[in-house]
């Protein structure tokens, strides 16, 4: 009698991410890890993504990645509800937990004995006093720089820009634990999108304090003399609109600025790709989506030298330009002589174009993939469990050293 072997069970990753795509405050790194998800799902996992709730949300859904949305709490609670929800075993057997860490860590490690992956976009050094008061900020700062890296001192790490690798290895981790896994881009529009004929800046954003999207506004303000036809759009939402549109008729370019709010995908490359210009004035990026979204269109950027991975996204000078930490003067003037200067501008345009190619969707995943499958013991839920906080090195802990010796034979080839 011929028996059928049982179907190999698919390997189950949970990510642990405070916000997910649909949220209205969601950003670059929700997409990452929707995007990445759903190619997981395509080469063969189960994917759950635990986040927090918000206005009109389900507490569950399946997408149409296959990709299962789990959502509780508040932006608060979300954190002590995720830890529940394992410790209950609610999600089912989790082969991986990948703790996104967006400033304040979930820290599954203190309770799960299953293989932890921390994925970090940028560190948050910065940005904790913009939006929280001193002594919160302070709390925060602590636990993301000293209680995160202790607990997470045996864990395989993936950060989104060597930027921000060298962040993680100033707090204290290993630097052999942390695989660079860079945002993908999408693919360009099938019909082309004609370049507007009058000047066009636009700034792709969530609508919070740490964007500092008052730059672009003062930057539209100072270049509005010189090129009346000038106009700003803004696409993008969050809590900070109403300061915005305040500024903007403080500073007299109401009448110039376009709040797009949240756009779909086809309308966002529309508009990546009739603008001269993309500005990127944020406080700190983990990579900067945005600046490689407009840079498929040809549309160079100007950001900060000091925003973190915006100087891995942007090649100064070559598919875009970089003020000086902090200098808006500069940041200014930059943003003039793209607009200014058709023959620079057309250069950049043409080493935005080729500096985007390099990324793809496809490899993001498989990069991730690369680590997820280090991480795995050799039979998913069946052996290479970690003990909390335990001295001993298993087989997980190489993920890392695995994923960066795969990931750079891949780009050599």
């Amino acid at each position: 009698m011929l028996l059928t072997p049982p179907p190999e069970r698919r390997p189950h990753v949970v990510f642990l991410n405070w916000r997910d795509r649909a949220n209205p405050e969601g950003g670059g790194s929700e997409i990452y890890v929707e995007r990445v998800a759903a190619g997981l799902v395509a080469r063969g996992f189960r994917v759950t993504v635990v986040s927090a709730r918000f206005p009109g949300s389900a507490a569950e859904e399946v997408l149409a990645s296959g990709v299962r949305l789990v959502r509780r709490g508040t932006h608060a609670t979300v954190y002590a509800r995720a830890a529940l929800l394992l410790l209950a075993r609610r999600l089912g057997r989790a082969d991986v937990v990948v703790d996104v860490q967006n400033g304040m860590p979930f820290l599954p490690r203190l309770y799960r004995r299953r293989p932890v992956v921390v994925l970090v976009h940028h560190v948050h050094r910065e940005q904790w006093s913009v939006v929280l008061g001193p002594v919160l900020a302070r709390v925060g700062w602590w636990i993301e720089s000293r209680v995160a890296p202790r607990v997470n001192r045996r864990v395989p790490y993936v950060a989104v820009s060597d930027i921000t690798r060298d962040e993680l290895v100033d707090l204290g981790v290993d630097r052999q634990r942390i695989a660079v896994v860079h945002n993908g881009t999408s693919e360009p529009l099938a019909v082309p999108v004609e370049r507007s004929p009058q000047p066009r800046l636009v700034v792709l954003s969530r609508l919070v304090p740490h964007k500092r999207i008052e730059i672009a506004l003062e930057t539209l303000a100072r270049l509005r003399p010189e090129l009346p036809e000038l106009r700003l759009t803004i696409a993008g939402r969050g809590w900070w609109e109403q300061p915005l549109r305040d500024a903007a008729r403080e500073l007299g370019v109401d009448d110039a600025v376009d709040f797009a709010g949240f756009v779909d995908e086809p309308t966002k490359h529309r508009l990546l790709a009739s603008s001269w210009v993309s500005l990127v004035p944020s406080v700190k990026e983990g990579w900067g989506l945005a600046v490689v979204e407009a840079a498929i269109h040809a549309t160079p950027s100007v950001a900060f030298h000091g925003a973190g991975g915006v100087a891995e996204s942007i090649v100064d000078g070559e598919s875009g330009l970089l003020a000086a930490h902090d200098d808006i003067d500069e940041f200014v003037a930059l943003t003039r002589s793209l607009l200014v200067d058709d023959e620079l501008r057309a250069r950049l345009a043409d080493g935005a174009r080729r500096h985007s190619a390099r990324f793809t969707w496809a490899g993001a995943v498989q990069g991730f993939e690369t680590v997820l499958r280090a991480a795995l013991p050799a039979e998913a839920g069946s052996a290479g469990e970690q003990t909390p906080l335990e001295d001993g090195e298993p087989r997980q802990h190489e993920a890392a050293r695995v994923a960066n010796d795969e990931i750079s034979e891949s780009r050599r080839r």
